[in-house]
């Protein structure tokens, strides 16, 4: 069975139900031509509710004795995820959870216009991610029920592909919405060893002062003042002949901004503070479901950032595993010294791509509000091809500069570099991370929030993904065109 349970609610089904209600796509576009061949009553039921066909409008039309036949929604040919959530969510508003316990739902295989038959894809992945609702810690209620899709291979879909990308998505959500009393850093250990015997990888975990032993000492530092202790969690799986891609995700547990300590209520939502690793287990999970031919480099430095008596210090100064020294900015910067060392040691492996994700600056939302997250690369090319691609696949990330005469800003009189520096402070953090990289080495990093702060169909209030499925098409586009 696997690790990655689809949400507590399986949203698909895999027959039909007796009672079946069809989803007709309405294009916007061609509404005028489609309601002039439509039965009259129908036309009138769309003049009385305003229906035109527009993205994320819906109509509910019955039979004669007032029983739901059809669905009717409309879409513009640019399809993406949110359109499949809205579907779902309108279902949801439309029935009682008696009813949804007894039927299915199902698209309407013809299909209005050829552009539908790529695209049912994200209808259905986005249908399951509308289902997503986070229950962990809440009394069973056995009386809720959501809608069941069937997954009509007339559509020419690949179920087993569908099926893995709402589960990754939503078992990046589940692991940040898990609170840091149960998610800890060898919780995240734990489900990493699971995720590697799911799919026969080895995993290898450095821990506690093991980390000074094996010149990890940032990664150890940052963690030391935890009873939850610093670890460096390792997963590579794959095909040696394949191409080779590491990728680093931050895994700060919980961030109490150490010494120097955040505001109760900035401290408050710093269970998401490891979505980088959360990202980074998602997209591994899709890596190895899904088996691409690469060679996967998996990282997480797992830590909390706590406050005792032996916690590092402002203006202390770091050796990294680089050999540069560090001199602390401020101790609320740690993710950027976790990821240097882990950084540092990707690249020793020399790998053709690094890619790491991190939830690293309050400046990146500042810069980008919080649905977009910040995208940097050494490499121009990669940079234009992965915002590109997010924009096709509707999960859309932004490009910020690696301005290099902001590196001057992280000058330190007493050390090689310091932590912190600067206004532009998520592109000065990015160079901090840039100067652990081996300029030889395309670099990919993800500035992420991993956070919805207030709620839309399919994004429910709490943890997010972000630029997950922009760098698993990047990635995906790129090598199986090499396989």
């Amino acid at each position: 069975m696997s690790v990655l349970p689809m949400p507590d609610f399986n949203p698909f089904a895999n027959r039909k139900k007796k009672r079946n209600i069809l989803v007709r796509i309405v294009q916007e576009a061609h509404f005028l031509t489609w309601l002039g061949k439509q039965k009259k009553t129908l036309q009138a039921l769309c003049a009385e509710q305003g229906f035109k066909g527009k993205p994320g409008q819906g109509l509910l039309y019955t039979d004669k004795e007032g029983k739901a036949e059809a669905i009717y929604f409309g879409l513009n040919d640019n399809v993406s995820y949110v359109d499949g959530a809205q579907i779902c969510d309108f279902i949801n508003r439309q029935f009682s959870d008696g009813f949804l316990k007894n039927i299915t739902f199902s698209f309407e295989v013809k299909s209005p216009n050829k552009i539908y038959e790529k695209t049912f894809e994200k209808l259905y992945v986005g249908f399951g991610l509308g289902c997503y609702d986070f229950t962990a810690y809440k009394k069973k209620n056995n009386d809720a029920h959501k809608p069941k899709l069937f997954l009509d291979k007339a559509h020419k879909i690949d179920t087993k592909r569908i099926e893995n990308i709402v589960s990754s998505v939503c078992f990046l959500r589940d692991l940040v919405n898990t609170p840091a009393n149960d998610m800890h850093p060898e919780a995240l250990e734990n489900v990493t060893k699971a995720l590697a015997e799911e799919y026969k990888a080895t995993c290898k975990v450095i821990v506690d002062k093991d980390l000074i032993k094996k010149n990890f000492p940032l990664i150890y530092t940052v963690g030391k003042a935890s009873e939850n202790r610093p670890r460096l969690i390792e997963l590579k799986w794959g095909n040696k002949s394949h191409p080779k891609i590491a990728l680093v995700g931050k895994g700060v547990c919980f961030d109490t901004g150490g010494l120097d300590i955040k505001p109760s209520q900035y401290m408050l939502p710093m269970k998401k503070d490891m979505g980088g690793a959360a990202h980074t287990l998602a997209l591994a999970h899709l890596i190895m479901a899904l088996r691409l031919p690469v060679q996967l480099h998996l990282l997480i430095p797992a830590v909390e950032n706590s406050i005792s008596g032996n916690a590092y210090r402002p203006s202390d100064i770091l050796r990294s595993r680089k050999g540069l020294t560090v001199e602390v900015g401020n101790t609320d910067a740690e993710g950027r010294l976790v990821l240097a060392d882990a950084l540092t040691y990707a690249c020793e492996s020399d790998p053709e791509l690094i890619v790491d994700y991190a939830t690293l600056t309050g400046a990146a939302r500042i810069a980008l509000g919080f649905d977009l997250p910040a995208l940097f690369s050494n490499n121009d090319k990669t940079l234009d091809e992965i915002r590109d691609i997010s924009k096709k696949v509707g999960d859309a990330v932004w490009p910020l500069p690696l301005w290099q005469p902001y590196k001057r800003d992280l000058d330190s009189s007493v050390a090689d570099i310091s932590s912190t520096g600067g206004k532009a402070g998520a592109s000065t953090a990015a160079l901090f991370l840039q100067s652990f990289i081996n300029n030889a080495i395309e670099w990919v990093h993800m500035d992420v929030y991993a956070w919805e702060q207030s709620g839309k169909p399919g994004r429910p209030k709490g943890g997010a993904d972000t630029g997950l499925l922009a760098l698993w098409a990047f990635l995906e586009d790129r090598y199986s065109k090499k396989s």
